[in-house]
């Protein structure tokens, strides 16, 4: 076992980022000892990580643990990454603050964007989520991670590509997905499997060969696409304009009758670059809150 003491540059509230993520059933959030399981791959090994938050918002430090010293620095540059321990937050706090979403940041101040934990589940999970309420898309992730998946350390692993790509569409379907939605997640996993994705340079492409790569893959259109790189690769001018949440918070924030169409989104925008996906963030957040309140 290894612990590592690690400090961000503030602000960077951590309890907020728990309250995100304890919306996914998978996630393994102790809002008490403020900590968070993490399951990673390491040279294609799964390990089980501990996030433990000891700061505060303007001096945020993080206690890590672990098992495999040989592990260990791989996985924290990983953990950086993952919850945007790597670049500070005050630039985009400063950005937005003579902006139309000035008040939106100010309520939710320091809170980052989380990836996924790996790029194959992040790309599962779009999938899975497309064109279904929040709470229907994280129960039927739920259904199929504990169903197909594993358990390590407490923490849930999605079923590898391997796996997913030997289910029968019947095995999803007795499970409430829809027969195209099935299909969809085999055929990715079965192109992974067989090399026609590789998932692992990602990364190294830019935001349009990401874009033009995912989507010749049936079932992934703009929308799962520009998710995968906000949330999967956290690139950091991601507007999905075609996403409901973001829809609806725009409705409310500009009091508008109906939602806004494509067009005036982007006039919304305009000013919000270079820090788009932290502007759908923040206002995916501001409808969160309210559901959460109700």
């Amino acid at each position: 076992m290894w612990t590592e003491k690690l400090q961000v540059q503030g602000p960077y509230n951590f309890d907020l980022v728990l309250e995100r993520l304890s919306l996914d059933p998978l996630q393994v959030v102790d809002f008490t000892n403020r900590t968070v399981k993490v399951p990673l791959y390491i040279e294609k090994e799964p390990i089980v990580l501990q996030v433990q938050a000891i700061g505060n918002i303007e001096e945020p430090f993080f206690i890590i643990k672990g098992h495999s010293e040989e592990d260990k620095s791989k996985a924290i540059e990983r953990l950086k990454k993952v919850f945007h321990w790597h670049q500070p937050l005050e630039g985009v706090s400063q950005h937005f603050r003579e902006s139309d979403l000035r008040e939106i940041f100010e309520e939710h101040r320091g809170t980052a964007i989380v990836l996924d934990f790996d790029y194959y589940s992040c790309l599962v999970k779009c999938i899975i989520h497309q064109q279904l309420n929040l709470s229907f898309a994280h129960t039927l992730t739920e259904r199929f991670v504990k169903t197909f998946g594993y358990q390590i350390e407490g923490a849930w692993f999605y079923p590898t590509p391997e796996t997913t790509a030997q289910l029968q569409v019947e095995q999803l379907r007795a499970i409430q997905f829809s027969g195209r939605k099935a299909e969809y997640v085999i055929g990715l996993s079965e192109q992974i499997i067989q090399g026609h994705l590789n998932l692992g340079i990602m990364d190294k492409l830019s935001d349009q060969e990401v874009m033009d790569t995912l989507i010749k893959i049936r079932g992934i259109g703009r929308w799962t696409a520009e998710n995968f790189l906000l949330f999967g690769l956290g690139r950091q001018n991601l507007f999905p304009k075609a996403d409901i949440g973001i829809q609806n918070a725009l409705k409310i924030l500009y009091g508008l009758p109906q939602k806004p169409t494509q067009e005036e989104m982007e006039s919304y925008s305009v000013n919000w670059a270079p820090y788009l996906s932290y502007a759908s963030l923040y206002l995916w957040r501001s409808i969160e809150k309210r559901s959460e309140k109700k």
